[in-house]
């Protein structure tokens, strides 16, 4: 998995562009200034918004090269990422240290993916925040990104799962169109939600 995103963020252009994406883009307003932690960011589209608005933001990915494309704009739009590589239980994040995370197309293998998320609220603060948007299972019915695993992809009932003692704004899951970069693409299947930790 790594050697794959190595490859694929090693071109010059940017997979997903350097926009932001528009739900995060629509709902960061809503979270206090803080700690922001970006799970899985990639070539840092969205940590760098965060940063430009006045957030202290970190992130990490298991790409390399992912970090290299994120240093790069960050240094063209002025601002400062604190990004790592590695995955999730190597890092070290204190717990109950973020502010809000932003979960943003972070898929993860499915044997994983229950204790990745568990373990990412842990390092959250009481009545913290959570924005995420991620693929849907539907998504097998459209060709605009995303896992081709249904196992990867998301249903409302295992976000609940995945994230308990969580108080949600709102779940929901919706078509939209996407036109993120190269490889997100037309008409998606995702799940959204806004939640609040509870404890």
């Amino acid at each position: 998995m790594i050697n794959f995103w190595d490859e694929r963020y090693a071109a010059e252009a940017y997979a997903y562009g350097t926009a932001p994406n528009v739900f995060f883009k629509e709902t960061i307003g809503e979270i206090p200034k803080g700690k922001l932690l970006f799970p899985a960011e990639g070539e840092g589209r969205n940590a760098v918004f965060a940063a430009q608005l006045g957030y202290e933001v970190y992130a990490f990915d298991t790409s390399k090269e992912a970090k290299n494309k994120a240093d790069k704009l960050a240094q063209k739009y002025g601002v400062t990422l604190d990004y790592s590589v590695g995955d999730l239980e190597t890092l070290n994040y204190p717990e109950s240290y973020f502010d809000a995370l932003i979960l943003i197309y972070a898929h993860v293998p499915a044997e994983i993916r229950t204790a990745f998320c568990q373990h990412l609220l842990r390092l959250l603060k009481p009545n913290g925040q959570i924005i995420f948007e991620s693929f849907s299972q539907e998504q097998l019915n459209y060709t605009s990104g995303g896992p081709k695993n249904s196992e990867m992809l998301f249903s409302e009932a295992q976000v609940k799962n995945d994230f308990p003692n969580v108080d949600f704004d709102f779940l929901t899951t919706e078509v939209i169109s996407l036109d993120e970069g190269k490889y997100h693409q037309g008409l998606g299947s995702v799940v959204r939600f806004r939640a609040r930790k509870l404890s």
